[in-house]
């Protein structure tokens, strides 16, 4: 019986993830708006056989300018003009579900499924911070549990709204004059919550049915609509008991809602910085940390964690009386896995500063292709994970090194595939492709894989 296989998304960011990353001297520090460095990094990562590309996104200036490149293509964008130079490899676009609207966005990705061939995912945010709400007119971010209500009925919006189109609704019948049923095509009449939405789209079905829809959220609430509505998705887990909890429960909780949780598929990040010799990865990783200014990490982590500056001090553990991950209204998530990171391994906030400037919470692991692919395996094999968010510290070097080195000792132990077989993401992903819930009889049964959308909307 062959092996499981694992799923590789590339997660990708301007010159790498290490905020560092665009001081090496191999790096160019325009990279971030320059669509040709991410056409390179889309045919590299296709060459690896990778399931996926990743693009992260908010509508607001991440952090401080001065410290790394800043600037963000529009992620659905940037990956309409990449799957026109790539045939197989996902293409995944983060997207809010606080500052967007269901018509507009069901319509781009839609739109981004029937221009790559059925290859598009929608990573479903729901967006935190004072200065993403300025943006948009409002003076705070709305309070954690509205942004999931609003988030469960986006996604229940837009799934409507491609499902406004049967899949036989064109018939092309030229002799008759014919074009599209009419009554294969219907409104939605949405009324709800927070959306009032008539439909149907102007977009026909996707390929896929439904984008291959993904999560990024490890709170309470985060898990419970990863548990309801998610088919992959993308966390940061310190510690492989860490990824074992965290797989079990979200598997556990879609499960409890009669979803099969083979259809929900677990992906960490891990940051690998791989050398010839484990010394020579750990001296890279070295200095890549010693190029962080300081000043600036200090700042961004003192924005994490709802402190001000002031009260970090370098060569200090975190200050006590930090508040619980109950009291915070912004990232939930990151913040309690950066207070535990820190509490747990006595950190000083010098320390923590570089241990986060590599993947903002994601594990990092520096060592030799051999020892990146052994520790990919263990986690797979004990239950942590269906696969990893790979995110280079460098880019396009560390993806290179990737692709080159650690991929195939994953494919000469089974483990990965060495062709793609299927042409849009969910057959990578080996998800099936939705049924249509306006036109078609759904099996609601306990086996289905499907997500779990016929259940009301969690508060």
């Amino acid at each position: 019986m062959p092996r499981k296989q694992l799923h590789l998304n590339a997660f990708l960011m301007s010159t790498g993830h290490h905020e560092a990353s665009w001081r090496l001297p191999e790096s160019r520090a325009e990279a971030d708006s320059d669509l040709e460095h991410y056409k390179n990094l889309a045919r590299i990562a296709e060459r690896g056989r990778l399931d996926s590309l990743f693009f992260a996104d908010g509508p607001v200036l991440a952090g401080d300018p001065g410290r790394r490149p800043a600037a963000k293509l529009e992620p659905t964008l940037l990956l309409t003009a990449l799957a026109a130079v790539t045939e197989h490899i996902g293409l995944i676009a983060t997207a809010s579900t606080s500052y967007n609207e269901p018509y507009n966005l069901a319509r781009r990705f839609a739109s981004l499924d029937h221009i790559s061939g059925g290859r598009a995912g929608w990573n479903i945010v729901t967006t935190a911070g004072a200065d993403a709400a300025r943006n948009f007119g409002l003076d705070d971010t709305p309070l954690h549990r509205d942004r999931y209500r609003r988030a469960a009925e986006f996604v229940e919006v837009s799934t409507k709204l491609w499902d406004s189109w049967a899949d036989d609704a064109v018939v092309a019948d030229k002799e008759a004059g014919v074009h599209a049923r009419a009554d294969r095509v219907r409104g939605i009449a949405h009324t709800g919550e927070f959306f009032r939405v008539d439909g149907p789209l102007n977009v026909q079905r996707p390929p896929q049915g439904y984008p291959l829809l993904v999560q990024a959220g490890s709170s309470e609430s985060g898990k419970d609509f990863a548990a309801r509505y998610a088919e992959a998705v993308f966390t940061a887990q310190q510690t492989l008991q860490e990824g074992i909890a965290f797989y079990a429960d979200v598997k556990g909780r879609a499960e409890a809602l009669g979803r099969n949780p083979d259809g929900v598929k677990i992906l960490p990040g891990i940051v690998p910085v791989i050398g010839d010799t484990e010394a020579e990865a750990r001296e890279l990783d070295a200095e890549l940390d010693r190029l962080i200014v300081p000043e600036y990490a200090k700042r961004q982590l003192a924005a994490t964690l709802g402190l001000d500056p002031a009260d970090l001090h370098l060569d200090r553990e975190l200050p006590d009386g930090l508040p619980d991950e109950d009291e915070i209204e912004g990232a939930k998530s990151r913040y309690t896995l950066v207070v535990e990171l820190a509490r747990r391994e006595r950190l000083t906030v010098r320390e923590l500063i570089g241990r986060l400037g590599g993947g903002r919470g994601h594990r990092t692991f520096a060592g030799t292709a051999e020892q990146v692919a052994d520790t990919i395996e263990h986690w797979f094999e004990s239950g942590a994970a269906d696969g990893f968010n790979i995110m280079p510290a460098v880019l396009p070097s560390g993806l290179e090194a990737f692709v080159d080195r650690v991929v195939p000792l994953l494919q000469e132990r089974g483990l990965f595939r060495t062709e793609y077989t299927g042409a849009t993401l969910r057959e990578h992903y080996g998800l099936p492709r939705p049924a249509n819930r306006l036109f078609d009889t759904v099996d609601a049964g306990r086996g289905h894989t499907g997500i779990g959308l016929a259940v009301p909307a969690p508060v």
